[in-house]
């Protein structure tokens, strides 16, 4: 999109898996959680209710269409759909899948522990079966 740029700090923390019609698909670095977020790519943009009607739309549909197949690759006992944005301004949507036992749960993914970074091999074959999913 015309004058879109990405914060600096979810490029740092996420990498890109694809992009939908509205938003940058990326995944979290931290292993931990498969964690997904969309980011819309509009400018200037910090809630969701600044984009228009029509963006509200698409970033509703593209929240259900990634969290259904986060859901089926993954299967989650819970995924959990935030969009916090009190550190990251940018609006975002957070789309994490969560599992009984997992780092934390039943507990919040944000400031627990430490971050664990993929293995290239396991982020690759996550990210291949997202765009697999999410392109039929």
């Amino acid at each position: 999109m015309n004058g879109f740029t990405l914060d600096p700090r979810l490029e740092k923390d996420s990498i890109s898996v694809m992009v939908t019609g509205l938003c940058d698909l990326r995944l979290s670095r931290d292993a931990r959680w498969p964690w997904l977020i969309l980011v819309p790519r509009r400018t200037g943009i910090t809630e969701i209710f600044e984009l228009t009607p029509l963006d509200q739309v698409l970033l509703t549909f593209e929240t259900e269409m990634v969290a259904k197949a986060l859901k089926e690759i993954t299967g989650a006992t819970k995924i959990n759909v935030g969009a916090l944005g009190n550190i990251v301004r940018q609006l975002h949507v957070h789309v994490i899948a969560r599992f009984e036992g997992d780092a934390n749960w039943p507990g919040p993914v944000w400031g627990f522990g430490q971050a664990e970074s993929y293995e290239d091999e396991k982020r690759d074959e996550l990210t291949a079966k997202l765009r697999e999913a999410l392109s039929s």
